[in-house]
């Protein structure tokens, strides 16, 4: 019979730990939970952050899964509630808008990209699925930060880094944007991330009215936009698609 092998069964205990525990965990209480020395739990740490499977929050040291995880197939993606919910809206927001759109979620002090609809066009595209987006500065990230307790804990907690001249980073004036977000119940970012492109989002609830992602579409200014504002018509396809993902999740009407 073939032997297994020791470190690979400890690094999968590790995934299994970190999957089923807290949100993160502390070399300490990984070491002692599965019986190993700290040097060895260290090691092993070590190389799945490296190889993305584990992430280490800078400031407390502390390890919870990487976002690498999802980037080994869609297996995962496809028993996702949220994403498999998701499927049809998203592929009808993206003809009916014409734009690429997004279905993030919160990860680690940002959004995490769970599923990506190409524009429907002939142009090269890049599949985001397991990409990262800023919490502050996106409009899937500003809309998590004005629903999720977490996320708006979690984005004052971490930079807001000014990624053009129209980033929000002040801490009083993007508590404005999210007040805002929740009075029109959705969120726009018009190059506050990139030059020369703009979003709107909004957000996807659950059976219990609790946030549990964000829909969102993404494309040039000059089309998401008209006379520097976001063309009414996106907005309210946006808005329709995130209320009949959450209705399809047991949210009911919105």
């Amino acid at each position: 019979m073939a032997r297994n092998i020791q470190s690979l069964e400890r690094a999968a205990a590790m995934l299994r730990l970190l999957a089923g525990g807290e949100r993160r965990l502390g070399l300490s209480d990984i070491a002692s939970s599965l019986g190993l020395a700290k040097g060895t739990a260290h090691g092993i740490l070590r190389t799945l952050q490296q190889e993305g499977f584990v992430e280490q929050d800078a400031a407390s040291g502390r390890y919870q899964l990487g976002a690498e995880l999802l980037r080994l197939g869609t297996t995962y993606l496809d028993v996702h509630e949220l994403r498999a919910r998701a499927l049809v809206w998203t592929d009808d927001l993206a003809r009916s808008s014409g734009e690429s759109v997004y279905l993030g979620v919160l990860h680690q002090q940002g959004v995490l990209i769970v599923h990506h609809v190409f524009r429907p066009d002939d142009s090269r595209q890049v599949l985001e699925v397991g990409a990262m987006q800023p919490l502050h500065s996106t409009a899937l990230g500003k809309v998590l930060s004005a629903y999720d307790p977490v996320a708006h804990s979690e984005v004052l907690e971490a930079e807001r880094k000014e990624f053009t001249v129209r980033t929000v980073s002040a801490a009083d004036a993007f508590e404005t944007v999210l007040d805002l977000t929740r009075a029109r119940g959705y969120a726009a970012d018009v190059e506050e991330t990139w030059t020369g492109v703009a979003s709107v989002a909004a957000p996807i609830h659950n059976q219990r009215r609790m946030p549990v992602g964000a829909v969102g579409v993404t494309g040039a200014v000059e089309r998401v936009c008209k006379d520097g504002e976001l063309r009414p018509e996106l907005i309210a396809a946006v808005r329709d698609c995130a209320r009949a993902v959450s209705r399809d999740l047991g949210a009911g009407r919105f």
